[in-house]
């Protein structure tokens, strides 16, 4: 029996849906980090420099055995630039480096169409505690216990466009140490850059939301091209 001609295109074709390397040469960002979080999902927030208030959010999946890229969009970040998350201090309008899970999603407007991402709704009630004093120190709040100062808090319903949509970024947030800051979260756009968290224009944020899948383990790094806070590293 004659074997069938396998043509180049056929070829082209079995690579692409193997996850072949690209032609420069170069592995997708989540292969050159020494962690991803584990799960198939990872979001990435590079900036070039620490001294950087801009840079790239991507979003990737895991297809074939290989990260794809499934989006990406223009970033901002803090006023101050970005501090390595371990020693960073609150207060700095930093935002922190680092590999981190992402808790749950939020916001003053509805979660988008297809969200299947733990989502609360913002009420006017709802706060989320700065207070180093407080025993709700990085935690939402609703409503806002005394223990827990008004100025040392986020009415998170008075940033109707930053936190229209929102996820939080679990920096400092499973067991929060003192000082080291609170309220981190990737965001939408606000006038310019941020306190320290990581911001994305509306539309992107909305993509994000619908991609993100709770079962897959989203996860976000966030550094810069190279240095000590190399997004690689993390």
């Amino acid at each position: 029996m004659r074997r069938p001609l396998v043509t180049a295109a056929v070829l082209l074709a079995l690579a692409g849906s193997l996850g072949a390397a690209p032609a420069n040469g170069v592995p997708p960002l989540p292969e050159r980090l020494a962690d991803t979080g584990g799960g198939s999902q990872l979001i990435t927030a590079e900036a070039p420099d620490a001294a950087s208030t801009t840079g790239t959010v991507t979003w990737w999946e895991r297809r074939g055995g290989r990260w794809a890229q499934a989006g990406s969009a223009p970033a901002r970040f803090g006023e101050n630039g970005l501090a390595e998350g371990a020693t960073r201090e609150q207060g700095t309008s930093t935002t922190p480096t680092g590999l981190y899970d992402l808790p749950y999603a939020f916001g003053v407007e509805d979660a988008p169409a297809g969200t299947t991402y733990p989502y609360r709704k913002v009420t006017g009630d709802s706060w989320w505690c700065q207070d180093n004093t407080s025993a709700a120190y990085n935690r939402w709040v609703e409503p806002r216990p005394d223990h827990c100062r008004a100025d040392e808090a986020e009415h998170l319903v008075s940033y109707g466009t930053q936190y229209a949509r929102a996820l939080v970024i679990g920096f400092n947030y499973e067991r929060p140490v003192r000082h080291r800051g609170a309220g981190i979260f990737l965001h939408v756009n606000g006038r310019g850059a941020t306190a320290g968290c990581v911001s994305v224009p509306a539309d992107a944020m909305a993509e994000i939301l619908a991609w993100a899948e709770p079962g897959r383990r989203p996860h976000i790094a966030v550094g810069t091209s190279s240095g000590p806070t190399a997004i690689t590293r993390y």
